[in-house]
């Protein structure tokens, strides 16, 4: 699901609120009921005051009933009434016994008292003979709800308030938990250790900030890669390095004692053009490597292209036997002439250089359901099976001594120092193709040579 995180938190605060305000309007109704009932030591003393007055009217008569009253009134604050509740009725009419037994003058003492009325209600209570009814308004001191408004107070707002804290300290927990721990891995990065990573910290969750970390890795894996590679490239690069100004070094001394110096003249040019070609294959490697470019400019005749290199090799190594199997026409779009050429060019001068004389290479292109595919083939000594990735890897040698077994005239400066291979790889990737390089075998079953195999798109 898109935008999981977003749902999760609409669900989380829609559902919240909802239950937020059910939550409130319950605690309010029910506060509010039990604040609505008259105290039960108030209760018994109205029902005592009924019987009171019942005893003395009994015992001692109205006279006497009367004073009692004036005095419970002004003790109360309020009025007092004893009455009768002989009800009658005319015209013919008749009254449902059950009307009778349940007809009150006023509110019995555990009915709820509504706190929002300004005035008391009139309570009252029966005589035992169910006729006579003492009648009183309730006292002001035994109204419920005293402590109505400060109820409001919590209900309204300091209730909510504590539980909005709670729910955005929750809310706020969910969304900074992974932002934390992005943070710290992004300074264990910035500090250097380029192993940190965020997605195994992240396994319960499969939202937004998982992309997130997801990105992150991906951003570090590449970032790490490419601190890796220019570290052993310039390492490497050093190192190559050396051998080339050793002996530019060593021509200088020579020409200036006088020794061989047409000789070491020619040796100058020799190493300043292979230091020339060995700087600008490694830069055009970095750039390649960093930038990660798509080349994409061009439509050419990928038939054509093959051809002129191989017209080329053959001027160049004539005791080689360079075979070519080629359609008519190859046509490639949104691709790069010069990336690939460069590419092919380095594959087949490889293969060239390492074929014994009088033996064959092949370049053989067939056009497949949803690719080209171009197999260059030679007859060397292959490549032990462990290592057939690493010769895509710069500066790296099968065997370093054949860098100077060649004449200076066949010499392929970017092949002596291993980069060749390295740059077609990342040439062909950047048109969007693929290249992987296999051994094959002889009836003998012994390594007859190394093939190197290109998929590219149309």
């Amino acid at each position: 699901m898109k935008n999981k995180l977003f749902w999760r938190l609409c669900a989380f605060i829609g559902v919240g609120t909802v239950l937020l305000f059910l939550a409130l309007s319950w605690l309010t109704d029910h506060t509010e009921t039990s604040m609505s009932f008259i105290a039960q030591e108030h209760q018994q003393q109205l029902l005592e005051y009924g019987k009171q007055a019942e005893l003395i009217l009994q015992q001692e008569g109205e006279a006497a009933l009367a004073i009692w009253l004036q005095e419970l009134q002004r003790k109360e604050n309020t009025w007092v009434a004893v009455v009768k509740s002989n009800i009658t009725a005319f015209a013919g009419t008749v009254l449902p016994s059950k009307y009778i037994d349940r007809f009150q003058l006023g509110r019995s003492v555990e009915w709820k008292i509504h706190l929002y009325f300004e005035e008391n209600p009139t309570m009252e209570i029966p005589f035992s003979d169910a006729s006579s009814h003492l009648l009183i308004r309730l006292p002001q001191r035994m109204r419920p709800g005293a402590f109505l408004i400060y109820a409001k107070v919590l209900l309204q707002i300091a209730l909510p308030l504590i539980l909005l804290s709670i729910f955005s300290f929750v809310l706020y927990q969910h969304v900074m938990t992974p932002l934390r721990r992005l943070e710290n891995v992004t300074k264990a990065f910035s500090a250097g250790k380029l192993e940190a990573r965020i997605t195994p910290s992240l396994p319960e969750r499969n939202d937004e900030f998982t992309r997130l970390a997801t990105t992150f890795d991906h951003m570090a894996e590449r970032i790490s890669q490419l601190i890796y590679n220019q570290r052993q490239l310039l390492a490497d690069l050093s190192h190559e390095l050396r051998t080339p100004l050793t002996r530019i070094d060593m021509a200088v001394d020579f020409v200036d004692q006088q020794i061989n110096p047409k000789q070491a003249l020619e040796r100058l040019r020799y190493e300043a053009s292979t230091m020339r070609s060995l700087v600008e294959d490694s830069l055009t490697l970095v750039w390649l490597n960093t930038e990660s470019p798509q080349l994409n400019t061009d439509n050419f005749d990928l038939v054509e292209l093959i051809q002129v290199i191989c017209e080329d090799a053959r001027f160049e190594y004539p005791d080689r036997e360079l075979i070519t199997q080629l359609p008519e026409q190859g046509l490639v779009k949104q691709s790069s002439q010069l990336a690939l050429g460069q590419a092919i060019e380095n594959i087949i001068r490889n293969a060239l250089r390492y074929t014994p004389e009088k033996q064959q290479v092949a370049v053989i292109l067939s056009r497949q359901a949803q690719h080209y595919h171009l197999l260059i083939k030679d007859q060397g000594s292959g490549v032990p099976e462990e290592m057939l990735a690493d010769i895509f890897k710069p500066f790296f040698r099968v065997d370093k001594t054949r860098a100077s077994e060649q004449p200076l005239a066949n010499s392929s400066n970017t092949n002596g120092f291993g980069l060749g291979l390295a740059l077609a790889q990342r040439q062909v990737e950047a048109v969007g193709g693929t290249i992987r390089a296999v051994n094959y075998h002889s009836d003998l079953d012994k390594c007859a040579g190394l093939q190197i195999i290109i998929e590219l798109p149309f």
